[in-house]
């Protein structure tokens, strides 16, 4: 991640206590809460090392089709009548077979063809994950805490985006600001950067910044179980949200997790979003915020505009 090369993997470990040796960790956690780390001895400042991808023919099955996909949307708003739930993060997964040993010159297709701010590759025993998430979850220096939701996503050329994007990015604003309320001092949370648009590969984003002071003596468990799923990607309040996705979806695993390193008091861990990662199949996942003001036709768009970029580096057809 951002020209960090981490080798000599030494120790994987389940608990996030173990990031309190000071140590190099590469980082993911899945949406559901499970915590894995991986410790390396050897960390460089180098490019990622260019490997050669066969791109993926066939077609990507999605776990949701149109259909069923705005059937979903339509739940979620009929839940929001009925003052359940403000918002949700609604995704679905698609799949495609690949012999690949390694995501790695997937990875290398990304770097080039996709190069995003929080870019990332993982690849220990039975963990593989390529990402190129255009989202921070959480950046630490000492003390010092940021995240950076992204709400609202638009082709390129957009150069204002409407109410409906904007309260959904306002909305998880407060989430975030209650979330990282949790674990820092008192008064210390500002909103510094509120509604920015920011340019992406093939995509326009509204993104907003919320710091904090981090409490003397917060463990990153702490951390880690006060701050997850990033709200985000999950929706408000965070515990309906939650709960309404694990009724409607499949187990996301490491999409929509965080991903990313820790080492001392220091962190640079994206939203596991716009993530492939491999086990039986190649899998990716992509989805959309929705609220009372979405148009279901639209949002189901919105996952496809997300998906298309990255899937054409891979290969198959969407």
């Amino acid at each position: 991640m951002n020209g960090r090369l981490a080798t000599g993997l030494s120790q994987i470990s389940n608990d996030p206590s173990s990031l309190e040796d000071g140590g190099f960790w590469a980082v993911s956690t899945t949406f559901e809460g499970a915590f894995t780390a991986a410790r390396f001895d050897h960390v460089t400042e180098s490019d990622f090392p260019i490997s050669d991808w066969q791109k993926l023919t066939g077609q990507w099955t999605s776990s949701l089709d149109q259909d069923q996909y705005i059937e979903y949307v339509k739940a979620i708003q009929e839940l929001i009548a009925q003052g359940w739930v403000y918002q949700v993060n609604a995704c679905r997964e698609i799949s495609i077979s690949c012999s690949a040993d390694n995501l790695r010159g997937l990875f290398s297709q990304i770097v080039t063809g996709n190069p995003a701010p929080w870019a990332s590759y993982l690849e220990i025993p039975g963990l593989n994950i390529a990402s190129a998430s255009p989202e921070l979850f959480l950046k630490r220096s000492g003390n010092n805490l940021r995240t950076s939701p992204i709400k609202g996503t638009a082709p390129l050329g957009v150069v204002d985006f409407g109410i409906k994007d904007r309260a959904e990015n306002v909305m998880i604003v407060d989430l975030m600001r209650n979330d990282l309320g949790q674990i820092c001092k008192s008064g210390s949370v500002t909103v510094p950067r509120l509604l920015s648009t920011e340019l992406h590969p093939g995509l326009v984003h509204l993104v907003s910044d919320i710091e904090g002071e981090l409490k003397e003596d917060t463990s990153w468990a702490e951390i880690f179980t006060l701050l997850s799923p990033p709200g985000s990607i999950s929706g408000a309040p965070k515990s309906s949200a939650v709960s309404t996705i694990q009724k409607n979806e499949g187990a996301r695993g490491p999409y929509c997790g965080a991903l990313g390193w820790v080492q001392g008091d220091q962190c640079e861990l994206s939203v596991a979003i716009r993530i492939f990662f491999k086990d039986d199949k190649l899998r990716f996942g992509t989805g959309a915020g929705i609220t009372w003001a979405s148009q279901a036709q639209s949002e189901w768009e919105e996952t496809e505009l997300k998906a298309r970029r990255l899937i054409s580096l891979a290969g198959g057809q969407l």
